[in-house]
């Protein structure tokens, strides 16, 4: 009960509060009801064809806020619809609004409503005016639309083609391009150019085809820029006016009554130069065209932009060196300050500046005689300049001849014949056109002078000299040459000819040079030479002198007086038996030659000087060679180097062979390989038998063991008995000890050369006294012991010739190898035949290794021979001293041989 009451509850409290929302509601519907919004009246169109703009004007009473629609009358399709805030009049109270069309209007009609609106109240729409297109019926013909528009390059161009009355549309074009087509009415159709391209300057043509028909319809769009001038720049040719000038800049694409138009402060100016009577001192320049327009300006000073007009009226007044160029003004320039520049041209062009206040005349110097010249002025402003006015036009003058100079005139004479030469005039020396020359010769006891008369284009003249010395008896005749020129005849030149007898042909003369300016001639220059040249009338004199092998040759000058023309040098000659051999060609200052690398025999030389002619005979020297160290050195050095060579290669072929020459001539001998760490201190070698293993000796070996044999030393005990040891039995169960003493360190590392080290035998390398105790071997010299003193070797020691060694093997005991030891017996020891047998035979060598040791070569232990190790190239006992100084030699040499082989192994 209670959530059902509470239920209840809560349902009766909402219904109040949805009352009242529509209550509310009902209110504000009412308000709204009685805000009445005025219907817009006499709404009224106006078109502008050309901007595609349509102006809408109303009166809407007291609203701010209207809602425009405009549609496409025959087809009812909306154009345009939207809240619009119109511009209102406020004195009249009329509504006006703009709208732009995309299409021309006159494509087709358009119907326009309006209503006004506030808030959400809306009034009711207005009565709808209509804006006629040309589509209407009453125009049947076909038109094309817009005419003759102007756009920008870039933009969209919409176009319509109206089709005559009953037709269809078929194609639209643009230039070439067939366009994509939206029908606008029954007759209307319409196209859309995006990005126009510019055009031609005569524009570019839009048409449609109909079908059925050939008519054409069609239109011209132009399409280009806007004006962009530039440069802008006013200057004064009269110090009072202004004109301006400036650059069109790129080409607008435009033309006729759509080019551009500009204007200078608000002056027109038909060309692309305008004027102001005044100088304003800052001007605008305003560019206009369909398209646009651009503003340039600019500002000056009047004396910062003086630029003079041409000079005009010029005159020339010639004279002989110079012409005066004269023009005038059509402006006063004469307080101002001009610099003025002149161009002469004749053959070439050069370029004269002048400057001077209000300057209208000139002085052209240094022109050349009888010249054509064409001479152009033009001004400029001194103080500020600001640019060269124009040029004036061209006057041209020709300058007037003059009297040449005077030639220059000499004789060239070939033995009785000669010639009178004079230098070509240049065109400034002739001052004017040569006509001819005239020579005259005249002798100074003769009253009549000869005259010769030659044209323009001769430069000599050739005279007789033995003619006119029979005509002359003082030999003197002098030679005059003058110049005929438009201008007037030159200054003579005078010649005066030394007619002597004929010249001789290798004769030394002496020849001067004068000029003749006036009665007293000028020497210019000397010369010395030869009317011919001829060979050299004796030969120089040789000498030669030897300096080791090569041969020094010298000579002196030939005398002037002998030389008969001049020389040009020396050909050095070697002879051949009946052959000359050219060896050097020398100049005319060189006089020793060297002749190098010559043999001992007799040579033969010949020097030969030279002219223009040819050689003489030449002067000739021989020369015996004496014998020259040199030869014989350089083969004494040869051979050394041979040697040296042979030398090198075999040593180095023996290093790079040391493996093979060391396995051919020295190979590796076996070492024995003992277990066991082994002290290098020096002490003697005991040898006992092993008592296990017994030798008993059989037979007698038949050899002597004075010289070779193996010593037994008796043990500490046995010697402090005293008993003999060669007494006691050769059959015993003790084991014996040999003493060996190595007396020969060898430094080479042992190495094993058996598997099996338990039959091999060991030296130490560094140790002076070594142990070793054989075990159950009987040498044939067991039963011997040491001497004393005062017995000699041969009583002491007394072997058992009739019991020879034996074993299980005879061939598997040790039998250590023996050289023949010195001793008092002169009869040697035979070498019996058990020890030649089959087993291991270390091998010793006889060689001293200190004094200690030669000094005690006569003891007990030294007397017998001593085995030494597999791996020594030495004995280990000395062998005597009458062989001390041989084995001593033998020993180094071995020794150097035997490092130079274990140096390195291959």
């Amino acid at each position: 009960m209670a959530c059902l009451l509470k239920s209840t509850i809560s349902k009766s409290d909402c219904r109040p509060f949805w009352v009242v929302v529509l209550l509310l509601g009902i209110s504000a519907e009412n308000t709204q009801a009685k805000t009445v919004l005025a219907v817009p009246q006499h709404v009224s169109l106006s078109a502008n064809y050309p901007t595609q703009q349509l102006s809408i004007s109303w009166f809407g009473g007291k609203a701010t806020i209207f809602e425009i629609i405009i549609l496409r009358t025959e087809f009812n399709e909306t154009v345009f619809y939207d809240t619009v805030s119109a511009v209102v009049n406020q004195d009249g109270g009329q509504h006006q609004w703009t709208w732009t069309s995309v299409e021309p209007l006159e494509c087709t009609s358009l119907s326009v409503k309006i209503c006004s609106r506030e808030g959400n109240a809306r009034s009711e729409w207005s009565e709808p005016q209509i804006l006629e297109g040309r589509d209407i019926p009453s125009n049947s013909d076909a038109q094309m639309y817009p005419h003759s528009k102007v756009v920008s390059v870039g933009s969209n161009t919409t176009f319509c083609c109206i089709v005559a009355e009953g037709m269809e549309l078929k194609k639209i074009y643009y230039g070439g391009t067939l366009m994509n087509v939206t029908r606008l009415s029954r007759r209307s159709y319409a196209t859309t150019a995006v990005n126009q391209t510019a055009s031609r300057p005569s524009g570019t043509n839009v048409f449609c085809l109909p079908h059925g028909r050939n008519v054409i319809s069609g239109a011209v769009i132009f399409v280009g820029y806007p004006p962009r001038p530039r440069k802008l720049s006013c200057e004064t040719q009269d110090l009072i006016s202004a004109v301006c000038h400036w650059d069109e800049g790129p080409d607008t694409n435009l033309q006729g009554n759509r080019t551009t138009r500009y204007s200078i402060n608000n002056r027109y100016c038909p060309q692309k130069s305008c004027g102001t009577p005044q100088w304003d001192g800052s001007w605008t320049l305003v560019a206009v065209n369909p398209l646009g327009q651009y503003t340039l300006t600019d500002s000056a000073e009047l004396d910062h932009r003086v630029c003079p007009v041409e000079p005009v009226n010029l005159t020339a007044v010639v004279q002989i060196f110079n012409v005066t160029v004269d023009w005038k003004w059509k402006y006063d320039y004469s307080n101002h300050e001009l610099v003025c520049q002149v161009e002469l041209v004749s053959s070439n062009t050069t370029l004269r500046n002048f400057s001077g206040k209000g300057l209208h005349s000139v002085v052209l110097l240094d022109l050349h005689f009888d010249e054509e010249y064409r001479v152009k002025v033009r001004c400029g402003s001194q103080k500020h300049f600001w640019k060269w006015g124009s040029w004036s036009k061209a006057v041209t003058f020709k300058t007037k001849p003059y009297v040449p100079d005077s030639p220059d005139v000499w004789l060239w004479v070939n033995r009785d014949s000669g010639q009178i030469i004079w230098k070509p005039l240049t065109r400034w020396q002739s001052r004017g056109q040569i006509k001819g020359y005239q020579v005259t010769f005249w002798s100074p006891g003769e009253n009549e002078p000869s005259v010769k008369f030659l044209s323009a284009g001769n430069n000599f003249l050739s005279v007789n000299l033995t003619r006119w010395a029979s005509f002359s008896g003082d030999n003197k005749l002098n030679a005059t040459v003058t110049v005929k020129a438009v201008g007037g005849v030159s200054r003579p030149s005078n010649v005066p000819l030394r007619l002597t007898a004929n010249f001789q042909p290798g004769v030394r003369y002496n020849f001067s040079l004068y000029s003749c300016p006036s009665d007293f001639p000028v020497l210019m220059r000397r010369w010395i030479g030869y009317m011919q040249e001829l060979v050299p009338s004796s030969s120089v004199n040789l000498e030669t002198t030897q300096q080791d092998c090569d041969v020094v040759l010298t000579w002196d000058e030939i005398p002037l007086a002998n030389r008969r023309g001049f020389l040009q040098g020396y050909n050095v000659y070697i002879s051949n038996g009946s052959q000359l051999i050219l060896l050097a060609n020398l100049n005319i200052g060189t006089r020793t030659y060297t002749v190098k690398g010559l043999s001992g025999s007799t040579h033969k030389f010949t020097v030969k000087a030279y002219t223009s002619a040819g050689e003489d005979t030449g002067g000739t020297a021989a020369i015996s060679m004496k014998e020259c160290g040199d030869g014989l050195i350089l083969e004494i050095l040869a051979s050394l180097g041979m040697v040296t060579l042979l030398l090198v290669t075999a040593a180095y072929f023996c290093y790079k062979k040391r493996g093979w020459v060391k396995k051919a001539f020295y190979p590796d001998i076996p070492e024995p390989k003992l277990p066991g760490d082994w002290s290098r201190t020096r002490g003697p070698l005991d040898l006992k038998p092993a008592p296990h293993s017994m030798v008993n000796i059989i037979e007698k070996p038949e050899r002597d063991l004075i010289k070779d044999a193996l010593i037994a030393i008796a043990e500490e005990e046995e010697i402090d008995a005293g008993d003999g040891i060669g007494d006691e039995p050769v059959d015993t169960d003790e084991p014996q000890s040999l003493r060996y003493y190595n007396q020969v360190v060898d430094e080479r590392p042992i190495r094993p050369r058996f598997p099996d080290s338990s039959v091999s035998s060991s030296s130490s390398v560094d140790s002076a006294n070594t142990d070793v105790t054989y075990t159950g071997i009987q040498t044939s010299c067991s039963s011997l012991v040491f001497p004393s003193d005062s017995q000699s070797p041969s009583e002491v020691f007394q072997p058992h010739h009739s019991l020879p060694v034996s074993s299980g093997d005879r061939g598997g005991g040790y039998q250590p190898q023996m050289h023949p030891v010195a001793s008092a017996s002169s009869e040697p020891l035979e070498e019996p035949q058990a020890l030649s047998s089959g087993g291991y035979k270390p091998q010793s060598s006889w060689l001293l290794d200190s004094p200690r040791e030669a000094d005690e070569k006569m003891s007990p232990t030294h007397s017998l021979g001593s085995p030494t190790s597999v791996s020594s190239s030495q004995f280990l006992l000395p062998d005597g001293e009458e062989h001390k100084e041989e084995r001593q030699a033998s020993s180094s040499a071995a020794a150097w041989f035997t490092n130079l082989l274990t140096s390195a192994k291959p």
